[in-house]
């Protein structure tokens, strides 16, 4: 297994269902000798979050922590079957340091496969998003998956295996099947993947537990996993 050293999807109690703050999930990530580490606070379709106005705000927060280098960026909300996301104004989305965008069942309604296809589309074709999260946990039941690995190859979008979705306890049935799919599509497209914790407490930073069997049963490439390479990562979002 490569040596993770970023972890760039994660939340803290800003998001309103996580439970640590910002200096506690840096002190966490710290311990675990990452170069980088991202904090991806919800947008503001998903309830309990916070209002726009924290992500102009941001550049507050320092982005040095020892050889640790923090980004502060956003998950935004899928919110229709055009790729629309919820924060759009050039003064926020210029705050940010990266931006996830993802399909959320309390912000988005799973439509047709062709809907689901063009939802996914239709954010991967907006340049200011870097990566996709959580593609294939069953928020979209039915899409053409094969589409929006070639359109992430075509346009430098990295699709997230998101660990989290594959934990048992979220119930997400469709999630195994649809991630092997991907990840077979994937190696056979010759496109990058990044490895997500999605995590909403401490001790989920830098846990795939539930992804890495899934990289061992598609036989997935390291090459092809973006977690070991900072540099690489930084350079797609400087785009």
């Amino acid at each position: 297994m490569i040596e993770i050293k970023l972890d760039v999807h994660t939340h803290t109690i800003v998001s309103g269902h996580a439970f640590s703050t910002l200096n506690e999930m840096i002190q966490e990530a710290q311990k675990h000798h990452l170069t980088l580490f991202g904090v991806t606070e919800h947008g503001p379709a998903i309830p309990g979050t916070c209002h726009p106005i924290y992500f102009r705000n941001m550049h507050v927060v320092p982005r040095q922590y020892g050889n640790m280098r923090l980004l502060m960026g956003a998950e935004l909300n899928i919110i229709d079957y055009e790729g629309n996301v919820d924060i759009t104004d050039p003064e926020e989305i210029d705050c940010m340091d990266h931006i996830i965008a993802g399909l959320h069942s309390r912000c988005y309604t799973d439509g047709t496969r062709q809907q689901n296809t063009s939802a996914l589309l239709g954010a991967i074709e907006n340049p200011h998003i870097h990566i996709i999260s959580h593609p294939c946990d069953g928020t979209a039941s039915d899409f053409d998956i094969e589409a929006v690995v070639l359109a992430a190859k075509r346009t430098n979008t990295l699709l997230e295996l998101n660990s989290s979705s594959l934990n048992p306890a979220r119930h997400k049935k469709l999630a195994h099947p649809m991630f092997v799919e991907m990840l077979r599509l994937c190696k056979q497209h010759d496109v990058p993947i990044i490895l997500g914790s999605d995590a909403h407490h401490t001790s989920a930073i830098c846990d795939y537990r539930y992804a890495l069997p899934l990289l061992t049963e598609t036989a997935f490439p390291d090459e092809l996993i973006i977690n070991d390479k900072p540099n690489d990562f930084l350079r797609l979002i400087a785009k």
